[in-house]
């Protein structure tokens, strides 16, 4: 029980930070705005996000952004409750990853509820290259992705010396 307590605390932290840092920049800047933080590679910019990863599905009508913003999530958010209540006694590693996808899934559903669209805030590029802007809980999402890669690549490590 302590372990799910402390992904609990985890994610709560999360979620917090993430709104915080959210309306810091919705109440301090104008949407397109930009700050300079290391010139020629990273700005806080202000972008209203109103489709999915990289603005996918921003034209789509309302209802499909409904089913597909808001209410798969929720279903997803109840699936990912699931895995963690699964995983905790068997992996620390996968219990980690699920709260944090958890975590920033619940971020982002935050903002689709309550304003219609996600914050982004993170702007990195070089030269005219520039990655998708994205926020504390994409972040979470895209960490948790690689830590379930990498618990693949162990367990199926594990799984071939056994053999």
């Amino acid at each position: 029980m302590r372990k799910i307590l402390c992904l609990l605390i985890l994610v709560v932290f999360i979620i917090s930070l993430d709104q915080f840092t959210k309306h810091i920049v919705a109440s301090n800047m104008f949407y397109g705005e930009s700050i300079t933080v290391i010139k020629g590679l990273f700005d806080i910019t202000y972008v209203k996000n109103t489709g999915v990863a990289f603005g996918m599905g921003a034209q789509a009508s309302d209802l499909y952004k409904k089913i597909m913003f808001i209410g798969l999530p929720i279903v997803a958010c109840m699936w990912l409750l699931g895995l963690i209540w699964y995983s905790r006694k068997k992996s620390l590693r996968l219990s980690f990853a699920y709260s944090l996808i958890l975590a920033g899934a619940i971020g982002n559903l935050i903002d689709r509820i309550r304003i219609g669209y996600v914050v982004d805030f993170f702007h990195f590029y070089f030269k005219s290259a520039h990655f998708a802007v994205f926020n504390i809980a994409d972040s979470c999402i895209t960490i948790a992705a690689g830590i379930l890669i990498l618990d693949f690549i162990i367990e199926a490590k594990k799984s071939f010396k056994k053999q």
